[in-house]
């Protein structure tokens, strides 16, 4: 892993990920890749680490695979995790995407792969890989239709066409728009996120992230699974105290 390509940072409980290629839009490499796919490694390692943030230098989230690259022969996947090191799987730690300017093919690939989306108003989105021959082989085709209507997935995958944040926003594709840099605000809404117990934010994601392939027989007792260690723990007692003696809760993540 290159230092230059991946750049992390630690604010609080926040694991600050920034994709750090702006003469080239950030577009995608193996040592971007393999930067990203350590930083959730260590997300899901270090315990007092609640989230993470990933975002791009320079302006730019991601404009997608690095094309160079690819004539290269190089490829900007992490085998069993997929494009940028996570589009195939997840940490079991919330990821927020800090959207600016454009998140493009591979780029919004990547915010797919994350939890939660904050971006500029002037960002653009899109998957237009069919204008280069190539197909949205990183999620697009999957899990596009399953965060906004299956219809306007179908439109964005066959036309290549961008959409603006703001009509993002309107499909549930993000969840705040804000005016100038997403950073802040990303910060902020990481900062709440943070607050809450690790072993439920853990276990909270995992289901609404799992639970579309339970069927309507099995979802009770499979969420069981993950619900069970939570309300169990030593932290759910001590939200509870921490509630009735007006106080923050003290988290153990245990």
């Amino acid at each position: 892993m290159s230092e230059a390509e991946v750049l992390t940072q630690v604010d609080g409980n926040v694991l600050i990920v920034t994709i750090n290629r702006p003469d080239a839009k950030n577009a995608m490499n193996k040592a971007a890749a393999e930067g990203i796919s350590a930083a959730m490694d260590r997300l899901d390692a270090e315990a007092d680490l609640r989230c993470a943030i990933l975002t791009g230098a320079g302006g730019t989230f991601c404009s997608g695979m690095d094309l160079k690259g690819f004539l290269r022969g190089e490829s900007p996947s992490i085998p069993g995790r997929g494009f940028g090191g996570l589009s195939e799987w997840t940490p079991k730690k919330p990821i927020i995407a800090a959207v600016d300017g454009y998140a493009l093919a591979g780029g919004m690939e990547l915010a797919l792969s994350c939890d939660l989306i904050v971006a500029s108003a002037s960002s653009k989105f899109g998957i237009p890989e069919a204008k280069r021959g190539l197909a949205a082989a990183a999620g697009g085709l999957i899990k596009l239709p399953r965060q906004i209507p299956p219809r306007i997935a179908m439109e964005l995958a066959l036309t290549g066409d961008f959409i603006t944040a703001q009509r993002a926003y309107e499909l549930g594709f993000i969840n705040q728009i804000v005016e100038g840099p997403s950073l802040e605000a990303a910060k902020a809404l990481a900062a709440k996120v943070a607050e809450n117990g690790p072993l439920a934010l853990i276990a909270s994601k995992g289901i609404i992230r799992d639970s579309h392939e339970w069927t309507e027989a099995e979802m009770w007792k499979k969420q069981q699974a993950y619900i069970a260690p939570v309300f169990t723990s030593s932290d759910a007692r001590e939200g509870a105290a921490a509630f009735a003696e007006k106080r923050k809760p003290n988290w153990q993540g245990k």
